[in-house]
């Protein structure tokens, strides 16, 4: 009937049509241009023909539609009202088309449907799911919303309080989860999928099974009152504010739309989900958030790709170790052993042996009492790790983590003896946060297979993992590196060697910015609330209190040392004072705060008056600053060193960029990273805000090439 690039229509036994999706040019199904316009084709012909008795939807691929090709949403996002409501209009159009077919139309769901996947499954009179698929509208994760139906269709077949709950949260539903909120209608075995479906599709045909009822249902008002459609916004609203604050703002407009649209038809009411879309995707959250899908596709395909293109030149790790235990060391080899590569962990202490099983095993503990895993798995997984305190173990490994105690004249004692140890062909790495990968090169006889592999701590928790490249290291020992990472589910940048590297290097930049005001009096809890209320995970001060006040003293040398025409301290900083008195953060309980374990057995920050008298002592009375002086005196000097960073190749695009400190630091992702943030404000004005502190240091000077994108209107993300 109908064979496209994306989708085929073909006529099947007992009068049934099936709707196959299979893109030709790809691992996946989704809904873009191409797909829109062969469905558009595939709808003319069955609204056309008159003996068709039903209709199959399936999916050749191992998911079903994983949703709207997110690629073209920039087109899609620069488009003006009318050219946007009318793409939305055109694909609803389709979907109500299917949900509007003289005869019983049936989904069988085969692996993930999402999104646009998931609405169009909706729209059929039925749903079929396998054991082994999710179904779900992930669009709030995105800034945005679903826009064709989802948000019409789903709280009518399963209720106001699942459909908002679905969408708000975008989180996937297992097949047993959708079954009980009425979204599917039967659950089987992958192998029973298509029978089933069809039997289903039968008995629609038949009379036996009544589908009409379901339309209707559909496509007509929700049936509560006015007050209980704003007691439910209310609720919902007040609970999203309570999770997530207002940084999010496109959960808070899905409960406003589905209560909105909750009394209107079918038709009206989707009318009203594309206003909603259009509003949303207009908001800085979405081109965030659309944004950062798009750079973290971009960032582990370029991982991938470097992989690939020198695939014949390396194997996959098939034996790694770790040199150093301890929680770094066993955080690392616990990341190992749960990504499914037996590693040996090696250090010359046992007590350091056993500190770090314990820290894999603590891990593995956490997951069996979240009912994450059985204590039958937790245990093979243990088993996976091999401490030990012998030379000979390394033998057979091909990738080595370093990490032992951060001196570099301990790690280039123990680098040349642990590549005495392996085959000339294994790889090398050092977990260094700070220790110049060029300088500990020197101590190699094969640096061409060394570089750095900067693991953050938790490393479980974190997904960034810094790979540093060296002026003598290899192009293939970059690729194998980055294919490690990937397999141990990590998000790999590469970046150049410099002074901090890049993750630290930049938020150096920051915490500089918090010293120098705080020496002019600045009050470090008001900052910390200022910038924990503009997104950071924690304020700067808080954050070099869980660092660790010594781990922060021993970094900023490494800066001030290889670039003090910026990086330059006076002789009697904050954290200087902090850590001569001996408070060194949560570590000892005494830091910028005081901190006492509370019922969960966590550290409990608590003002501590002693601090604040020493700064006094030192500055000054305290002085309070505005909110926007405080934002910009600690990012500016963040976003200038990072422009620094661009701009002598040490991170190669701003979309790496931006995920390094999304992944590495937590910067809040509703920003959109440091560079898409200075688009938002836009560069002019981030040279004027910089201009107006480059007295105070030279970290907020402009570069040259900064002025000129400004003065010319560019930006990072044209």
């Amino acid at each position: 009937m109908f064979q496209g690039k994306t989708l085929s229509l073909v006529q099947i036994e007992n009068g049934f049509v099936e709707l196959n999706f299979d893109n030709q040019s790809g691992s996946v199904n989704k809904f873009n241009i191409e797909t829109l316009g062969e469905l558009r084709e595939a709808i003319d012909i069955l609204k056309a023909a008159t003996d068709i008795k039903g209709l199959l939807l399936t999916s050749n691929k191992s998911v079903f539609v994983v949703g709207a090709d997110i690629t073209e949403f920039k087109e899609m996002f620069s488009a003006s009202k009318e050219h946007f409501i009318e793409g939305a209009q055109h694909a609803n159009g389709l979907f109500s088309a299917i949900e509007d077919m003289p005869f019983p139309t049936v989904a069988a769901i085969n692996g993930f449907a999402l999104g646009g996947g998931f609405e169009i499954c909706l729209a059929c009179d039925c749903r079929v799911i396998s054991t082994k698929a999710a179904v779900g509208l992930p669009e709030t994760n995105l800034g945005i919303l679903p826009g064709w139906g989802g948000s019409v269709r789903l709280p009518r077949l399963a209720g106001m309080f699942a459909g908002i709950h679905w969408i708000a949260s975008g989180e996937q539903q297992k097949p047993k989860m959708a079954l009980t909120a009425g979204a599917v209608d039967a659950v089987v075995e992958p192998e029973e999928l298509r029978a089933e479906s069809l039997k289903m599709l039968a008995e629609m045909a038949d009379g036996s099974r009544e589908y009409k009822p379901r339309r209707v249902q559909k496509t007509s008002p929700i049936e509560l009152s006015e007050a209980e459609l704003q007691a439910t916004a209310e609720n919902f609203s007040a609970a999203i504010i309570g999770k997530v604050g207002n940084y999010f703002p496109a959960p808070l407009k899905a409960v406003e739309l589905i209560t909105s649209a909750a009394g209107l038809g079918r038709d009206e009411a989707i009318r009203l989900e594309n206003e909603a879309f259009y509003e949303i995707s207009r908001t800085p959250q979405a081109r965030a958030l659309v944004g950062l899908f798009l750079s973290d596709q971009y960032i582990v395909k370029l991982a991938k790709n470097r992989s690939r293109a020198l695939a014949d030149k390396f194997t996959p790790v098939q034996s790694p170790s770790v040199i150093g235990a301890g929680i770094m060391g066993g955080g690392i080899a616990y990341q190992n052993a749960i990504r499914g590569l037996p590693v040996v962990m090696k250090d010359i202490n046992q007590d350091a042996l056993d500190l770090g099983i314990k820290e894999a095993s603590k891990l593995l503990g956490k997951r069996v009492s979240r009912g994450k895993m059985s204590e039958e798995k937790a245990a093979k997984i243990l088993s996976a790790i091999t401490p030990t305190l012998e030379d000979k173990a390394l033998s057979q490994c091909d990738m080595v983590v370093e990490a032992v105690v951060e001196l570099e004249a301990v790690k280039k004692q123990v680098l040349p003896v642990v590549e005495s140890l392996v085959a000339e062909s294994a790889f090398i790495t050092s977990n260094t946060s700070t220790i110049s990968i060029n300088r500990l090169a020197e101590s190699l006889e094969r640096p061409q297979n060394f570089c750095g592999m900067h693991f953050f701590n938790p490393v479980h928790a974190m997904p960034l993992v810094e790979i540093i490249r060296g002026e003598k290291t290899s192009d293939e020992c970059i690729a194998a590196v980055s294919a490690y990472a990937l397999a141990l589910g990590k998000k790999p940048i590469v970046v150049n060697d410099c002074p901090g590297f890049l993750v630290n290097r930049v938020l150096f930049a920051l915490l500089s910015g918090l010293e120098i005001m705080l020496s002019e009096g600045a009050d470090f809890q008001q900052i910390d609330k200022v910038m924990e209320a503009w997104g950071l995970p924690m304020g700067p001060a808080y954050l070099m209190d869980v660092v660790g006040i010594d781990t922060i003293n021993h970094c900023y040398p490494v800066l001030t040392n290889g670039l003090p025409e910026r990086f330059s301290k006076g002789d009697n900083w904050p954290t200087d004072i902090i850590f001569k008195a001996n408070r060194l953060g949560q570590k000892n309980e005494l830091g910028y705060y005081k901190y006492e374990l509370n019922e969960k057995g966590k550290p409990a920050k608590l003002v501590d008056p002693d601090v604040v008298a020493m700064f006094e002592s030192e500055f000054g009375p305290t002085k309070l600053f505005d909110q926007q002086e405080i934002e910009d005196r600690l990012m500016l000097p963040m976003a200038m060193e990072m422009i620094h960073c661009l701009e002598e190749g040490i991170v190669a695009s701003p979309s790496e960029a931006d995920m390094a400190l999304i992944y590495g630091v937590g910067f809040p992702v509703f920003h959109g990273g440091i560079c898409r943030w200075m688009d938002e404000q836009g560069l002019a004005s981030i040279v004027e805000r910089a201009d107006k502190y480059t007295q105070l240091s030279e970290l907020y000077r402009p570069t040259e090439k900064l002025r000129q994108m400004a003065a010319n209107g560019e930006s990072f993300y044209s």
